[in-house]
């Protein structure tokens, strides 16, 4: 089943909030699915939607300095090794570039090895930054040049 990559609206933020643990699993992110994202930032925040519901999705902006920042990307439990986190990373390179983006961005906390992984196959260089969240608090950092 062929799942389109659009712009989110706020119903589909509704709706991976109902099923949040499908796309997180026993980690508890609803918090950081803010409404300002989807409704301030449109143009980057994205899902493959579905005749069967949200498949995956990224939330991010364009940073002021040029940086595309992805807060949150994620996809169902069902679509997972489907190549969709790819293509949604791509998408939104691609809608981050045309608002100006030289670079992405996204963060990860440290043993999330899967992201990790992920971001590298994506050709994203990876460093630890060790006070990113406050004294102690150590995040993933991945960087990637957009080609112009």
């Amino acid at each position: 089943m062929p799942a389109d990559i659009v712009p989110a609206r706020i119903t589909d933020l509704h709706q991976v909030l109902r099923d949040h643990s499908r796309y997180w699993g026993e980690r508890d992110l609803r918090a950081l699915h803010q409404p300002f994202l989807v409704h301030e930032f449109s143009a980057t925040c994205l899902v493959a939607r579905a005749a069967d519901g949200i498949r995956g999705y990224v939330l991010g902006c364009v940073t002021p300095d040029g940086t595309g920042y992805v807060h949150l990307a994620a996809t169902r439990d069902d679509a997972r090794g489907t190549g969709l986190g790819r293509r949604l990373y791509e998408a939104f390179a691609r809608a981050a570039r045309g608002q100006g983006a030289v670079r992405l961005k996204a963060i990860t906390s440290v043993g999330n090895e899967g992201s990790v992984a992920f971001h590298r196959s994506l050709g994203f260089a990876v460093r630890v930054e060790e006070d990113d969240n406050g004294p102690g608090r150590p995040r993933v950092v991945f960087t990637r040049d957009l080609e112009p």
